[in-house]
């Protein structure tokens, strides 16, 4: 691994061993501008580098991450949002909304198995990020959250299309309709963690574990047991993924996320009408 200094990541390497962690802005990791734009760089570097034969990916801090930074991206969101938004700007937000599915895309198209280690919140588009590692260990103070629902969003970054092939339906349907949060030991009886431990050092030193396991396997064989596994789910994921752009690119904005963003800044609940 190059020694790029990353804005949104730390990235040290030893030993076969890459660990990625986000690293901000703020308590909660969230994602930004600098973590949608360096996301995809990091792991096509990581792809890349031979001397890397596993990833581990965790958050900073307390937290794995809080997801969307909603005022860091607000300039972003702001023209297609706008009450006279039309065919120019729908289609500018949708062109992002493809180029930021790519970040998270290319954490599951990763040739190196990447394996998430979570403790604290995981929410939105945290649940994003760890549906694309191959698995998952989580501390026992984990929460997770398929949040969008309570922010006027459909989730597009990944989980729709990815989390069916880790939990069954009806927990699924029941997280993403709902938007509640879940704790480690729940997380664990449904599938979407492996396994819970005490804290997040014994959560990291697992994953480190784990992770030296497969850097000691043949790497091309590794390589090949993810391309093998991942071919039955990548068609039906990349047609999720565009089906889910093209429905936000159209309905996204709203009154009512409107709303959630106003709410949040505000400190209250949302009050939605369906409009």
């Amino acid at each position: 691994m190059s020694e790029h200094q990353w804005k949104a990541f730390t990235v040290p390497a030893g030993d076969g061993i890459a660990e990625v962690a986000l690293i901000g802005p703020g308590k909660g990791n969230v994602m930004g501008p600098d973590f949608w734009n360096e996301l995809p760089a990091v792991f096509a570097e990581l792809d890349r580098d031979d001397a890397v034969r596993v990833v581990v990916l965790s958050g900073s801090g307390k937290n794995f991450s809080y997801g969307l930074d909603l005022p860091g991206m607000a300039g972003d969101l702001a023209p297609a949002l706008a009450p006279d938004s039309r065919a120019a700007a729908r289609t500018r937000f949708h062109d992002m909304i493809l180029r930021m599915q790519s970040g998270v895309n290319a954490v599951a198209d990763c040739r190196k198995p990447v394996i998430a280690a979570i403790w604290g919140w995981c929410i939105g588009g945290g649940v994003d990020l760890i549906t694309a590692a191959d698995f998952r260990y989580a501390s026992a103070d984990a929460k997770f959250s398929i949040r969008e629902v309570k922010v006027g969003m459909v989730a597009d970054m990944g989980t729709l299309a990815r989390i069916p092939a880790i939990i069954g339906d009806g927990h699924f349907r029941e997280l993403a309709l709902t938007g509640r949060d879940i704790d480690a030991a729940r997380a664990e009886r449904i599938g979407l963690v492996n396994d819970v431990f005490d804290d997040a050092e014994a959560t990291l030193a697992a994953a480190r574990a784990a992770a030296t396991e497969i850097a000691d396997n043949p790497p091309l064989v590794v390589h090949g047991i993810k391309q093998v596994l991942d071919r039955a789910r990548s068609a039906a994921v990349d047609d999720s993924l565009r089906f889910v752009a093209a429905w936000n690119a159209a309905f996204l904005p709203s009154n009512d996320l409107s709303e959630a963003i106003t709410a949040i800044f505000e400190k209250r609940k949302p009050n939605f009408i369906g409009d």
